[in-house]
């Protein structure tokens, strides 16, 4: 049966439809905690310290604070509304509730982008390191991304208590790595002499002090804005939790402590590596601009290149912690759209045995893997291997600030529109919060564009908009299934399910 509702038309799925796409419950405080952490760890590897060539050291440092100060608004607003709406669907069930169906689906594509793109950011990051342990030549480069692709999507669809468990052991490894790096550093600190050696060419860009000493901010105030979009990096993917609401134990409780937890570690690793990474002597702020390796370079200026291929092995693990936990996010965020019929349905089908979406994270990998593949192939090894660790990073944190733009408006209507709605928890920043998460978002957006990577990124998810928006008008709208998401928003929105003359249930 299918009926109207509004320009979208829904059908009543039968039993079948869901038991087709069960998920299981598993994941307590502890492992949300870990899906969290883990997803964004690899950010205090790689990528974050790109930072300091745009804004120096201070500037790197006042970014990262202010990055910091939009995540707590974020995390804080979705630690309200996840457990008031415990589904998978996450930021696109928050917007389906606060905004309607279409707000949900462009909210849904957003993170469809970030989930797509940032394990092709990682296993790129993942590869350098290996490149640089083994001595590989970067021809191989796209062998190494087959190979990390199929073991940690067979990691993920071989049953969700593996995963989970995976994600565990793999995030605290990468913190006491982590803690390790940081406990060798300190004593092989030079702040003043590597933290300060940028300082501001004739024609703006970077140039290296040899002798250290310069200004905290080379770059001024605009130095610490271009530098935002970096900052992210050390944030990015924090806010994939709520998509584990369906297989946590008990979200209305879990959830909220796992992301406060979560958010509260990142922010303190953040401040360690930021401080220390540079500090070491012989590595440098004006070396770590342009390194893709920052952790093993520091290691290396510590511990010498004699245990290279143990120490890289080592650095190794904050990024695989994050491309294992960010491939089950992109698993669950594709599941849900197709569950509710945005995208088409064989998506959301689990294994039969194991309970796993692995139809949506085998086609959300396939396709993460194959934007690389031509890029590389198109544009030769040396020159897509650069685009594919710049063009590809500004995708991903370009879908990413628009989800946040979403998901702290959808927090603010539905603190005004719909007050009513169970809420076990309740952000401490309430609605300023979320409105600072959105200045700040649409801040590193404008700077975003300053880069003219990012010009090109935001070109292909524009097609990528395109493309999915007209599926959406032209046949998905006419095709929404009344998935626990929709019934809910339905529901709490004061009016009925289609069809019915009583008020949809909510689950």
């Amino acid at each position: 049966m299918s009926t109207s509702e509004g320009s979208v038309s829904y059908k009543k799925a039968d039993a079948s439809y869901f038991e087709q796409r069960h998920l299981s419950r598993y994941a307590g405080i502890w492992s949300l905690w870990a899906l969290g952490v883990g997803a964004v760890i690899s950010g205090h590897f790689s990528g974050w310290n790109f930072g300091f060539a745009t804004g120096g050291w201070g500037g790197m440092l006042a970014a990262g604070a202010i990055i910091a100060v939009m995540y707590l608004g974020l995390t804080f607003s979705i630690a309200e509304m996840s457990p008031a709406l415990p589904h998978t669907g996450a930021a696109y069930s928050f917007a389906r509730t606060a905004m309607g169906p279409w707000g949900g689906f462009v909210t849904g594509l957003c993170e469809n982008v970030e989930y797509v793109i940032t394990p092709a950011v990682i296993v790129t990051f993942i590869t350098a390191y290996v490149n640089s342990i083994l001595g590989l030549d970067a021809a191989y480069s796209p062998l190494v991304w087959i190979v990390f692709y199929a073991i940690f999507l067979g990691l993920n669809v071989f049953g969700l208590e593996l995963s989970f468990k995976v994600t565990l052991v793999v995030t605290v490894l990468s913190l006491a790595v982590l803690v390790f790096f940081w406990v060798s550093a300190i004593p092989n600190m030079d702040f003043s002499r590597w933290a300060l050696n940028i300082g501001a060419g004739p024609d703006g860009t970077a140039i290296e002090l040899p002798e250290g000493g310069g200004a905290w901010f080379p770059f001024g105030f605009s130095g610490v804005l271009a530098t935002l979009p970096f900052a992210v990096w050390l944030f990015l993917a924090i806010e994939q939790l709520p998509l584990a609401a369906e297989e946590s134990v008990d979200p209305k409780r879990d959830m909220p402590k796992g992301i406060i937890l979560g958010i509260s570690t990142l922010i303190l690793s953040a401040f360690m590596i930021v401080l220390l990474n540079p500090s070491v002597a012989g590595v440098g702020a004006f070396h770590l601009g342009s390194s893709l390796e920052p952790l093993l370079d520091g290691f290396r200026a510590v511990y010498g290149d004699g245990g290279v291929v143990l120490l890289g092995i080592v650095a190794l693990t904050g990024l695989i912690a994050s491309f294992h936990t960010i491939l089950y996010a992109q698993g669950r965020q594709v599941y849900s759209l197709s569950r509710a019929g945005y995208f088409p349905t064989a998506l959301s089908l689990t294994h039969a045995k194991y309970r796993t979406p692995h139809v949506a994270m085998i086609t959300g990998s396939i396709a993460g893997l194959l934007v690389m593949l031509v890029i590389w192939f198109a544009l030769g090894a040396a020159e897509g291997g650069a685009a594919i660790g710049s063009v590809l990073l500004n995708m991903a944190v370009f879908g990413a600030m628009f989800s946040y733009i979403m998901q702290a408006i959808s927090f603010i209507l539905l603190r005004v529109n719909q007050p009513d709605i169970e809420r076990p928890y309740r952000s401490p920043l309430g609605i300023p919060g979320a409105a600072l998460t959105i200045v700040i978002a649409v801040v590193t957006l404008y700077y975003q564009v300053q880069d003219p990577n990012f010009s090109k990124g935001v070109l292909w998810v524009a097609v990528w908009f395109a493309v999915a928006i007209a599926y959406f008008a032209l046949v998905g709208r006419h095709k929404l299934i009344l998935s626990p998401e929709e019934e809910f928003a339905i529901a709490h929105a004061g009016g009925t399910e289609p069809g019915s003359e009583e008020p949809a249930p909510a689950e």
